[in-house]
C-alpha cells in the first residue's frame, strides 16, 4: 500500500502505524492529519476513495464522519456563549419555549450539551426524510417526555443530538447550525468541514460502508460484556431506541442525506479539516483563526458527565459536548477533548502537548468509541512525543 503524504521528523511512527491498519486491520481508504501547536506535522492518505471502488483517494477527499460531528456542533454553541448570547446555566426553554414540554421545563443549557437532557429516544422514531427536516425534527424533541429527570443522569444522545442543538443555534441566531458552522468554525478555521455538503463540494466526498477487521492468527479475540452486547440486541432499550431514532437508517451515500444538516451525524470533513478545527479550539493555527479563549477551552474539556452512561452501557465522560479521554474513548492524555464518530473516525484536541489530530476513514467498522485503526494512530503519536 503506498502511503502518500508528508511527516514532520520524530513522527515517523504515525506513517508506519497508518500503513500498518492497511496491512492489518482492513483498512481500505483513509487519511490521518496531526497538528502541534498550530502547525501540521501529519499529513498522509492512502488506499482508495470509495470503500466499494478503485479510484485513488486523493489529497482533500473527505468522507462522511457520523458522530464526529458532534464535537464541531458543540464548537458551535461554546462559541455562541463565549460571544455572550448563550447562558449554559440558562433553561433551554428560555431560548426555545417549545421545549419546556412534557416535564423539561428545567433543562439546562449544559444538560443539552453534556447528555444530561434525558431525550437520548424519540417515542414515534422519524424517517429519514423527517430527519432531514429541521423543523420536525425540533417539533419531535420539543414533545417527546424524558426518560430520566434531566441533569440527574448521563445517556448518550445518538441521534437526537441534531435537533437540540441544531434548534438551539437557529433560536439564538436566527441562522440554520450548518451555515453557522460554515461561517463561524469553518472559515475562519481554514477548515474543510462542511454540515450539509454544498452541491460543489459532492465530487470530493468517497463513498463509505462496512468493512470487517481481518481475524489476526493467535489473536485474544475480545468480546462485549453481556450488559452490553444485550443492549444492542434488545429492540426495547435505551441503546437501541437512541441509535434508531432515525428508522431505517440513512444512506449514508444519498447526496440528499449528505446535503442535510444533521449534527449529531453527518458532517463531512477532511482528517485535516477536522484537524484544523481543533487546533483552532486550543491555540494559534498556521493560516487560521483561535477560536476559543482559554477560558472556553477549559469549559469544553471540564467534566460534566461521567460514569455508566444510560445509552452505551459502559463508562463515559463528556465535558460540555466533547467526550473526554477514558477507558471507553482513550485519546492522547487526560487533558484531551474531542469525539468519535462511530465505526471509524477520530478528532481531538490536547491541550497540554499541543497536538490537534484528525483521522477520517470510508470503511466503518463495528466499534462506537475506540476504532482500533485510530487508537493505533493516537499510540503512534504519543510515542512520537516521547
Amino acid at each position: 500500500m503506498r502511503v502518500n503524504g508528508t511527516v514532520a521528523e520524530g513522527f515517523e511512527p504515525v506513517a508506519e502505524a497508518f500503513a500498518a491498519n492497511f496491512a492489518r486491520l482492513g483498512e481500505r481508504g483513509a487519511a490521518v492529519a496531526v497538528y502541534r501547536d498550530g502547525h501540521r506535522v501529519v499529513d498522509l492518505w492512502a488506499g482508495t476513495r470509495d470503500v466499494d471502488g478503485s479510484a485513488p483517494w486523493e489529497r482533500g477527499t473527505a468522507q462522511i464522519v457520523r458522530s464526529a460531528t458532534k464535537g464541531v456542533a458543540a464548537a458551535a454553541l461554546l462559541l455562541l456563549h463565549q460571544r455572550g448570547l448563550l447562558d449554559l446555566d440558562a433553561p433551554v426553554g428560555a431560548y426555545w419555549p417549545e421545549f419546556k414540554a412534557a416535564g423539561k421545563e428545567r433543562t439546562l443549557v449544559r444538560d443539552l450539551l453534556a447528555h444530561r437532557a434525558g431525550v437520548p429516544v424519540l417515542d414515534r422514531p422519524l424517517t429519514p426524510a423527517e430527519a432531514a427536516d429541521p423543523d420536525l425534527g425540533a417539533a419531535a424533541v420539543a414533545a417527546q417526555a424524558p426518560v430520566w429527570e434531566p441533569g440527574t443522569d448521563h445517556g448518550y444522545h445518538a441521534q437526537t443530538y441534531s435537533w437540540l442543538t441544531g434548534e438551539l443555534v437557529r433560536r439564538v441566531t436566527g441562522r440554520p447550525i450548518g451555515e453557522f458552522i460554515a461561517s463561524e468554525v469553518a472559515a475562519p478555521a481554514g477548515a474543510d468541514v462542511w454540515l450539509g455538503l454544498p452541491a460543489s463540494e459532492q465530487a470530493r466526498v468517497g463513498r463509505v460502508g462496512p468493512v470487517s477487521a481481518p481475524e489476526t492468527p493467535g489473536a485474544l479475540k475480545v468480546r462485549p460484556k453481556r450488559a452490553v452486547a444485550d443492549a444492542y440486541t434488545d429492540p426495547a432499550s435505551l441503546t437501541r431506541r437512541a441509535f434508531a431514532a432515525i428508522t431505517p437508517l440513512p444512506d449514508e451515500n444519498d447526496p440528499a442525506y449528505r446535503a442535510a444538516a444533521l449534527p449529531a451525524s453527518n458532517g463531512i470533513a477532511t482528517a485535516d479539516g477536522l484537524a484544523r478545527v481543533y487546533a483552532s479550539l486550543i491555540g494559534e493555527l498556521d493560516g487560521g483563526t483561535r477560536l476559543f479563549t482559554p477560558e472556553t477551552m477549559e469549559l469544553a474539556r471540564t467534566e460534566t458527565s461521567a460514569g455508566p452512561d444510560r445509552v452505551l452501557v459502559v463508562g463515559t465522560r463528556f465535558g460540555l459536548g466533547f467526550m473526554l479521554h477514558g477507558p471507553a474513548s482513550p485519546l492522547l492524555s487526560p487533558t484531551a477533548f474531542g469525539h468519535p464518530g462511530r465505526g471509524g473516525a477520530l478528532a481531538f484536541a490536547d491541550p497540554a502537548s499541543g497536538i490537534a489530530f484528525g483521522y477520517v476513514t470510508n470503511g466503518f467498522q463495528g466499534g462506537v468509541t475506540a476504532d482500533p485503526r485510530a487508537q493505533a494512530l493516537v499510540r503512534a503519536v504519543r510515542g512520537s512525543l516521547g
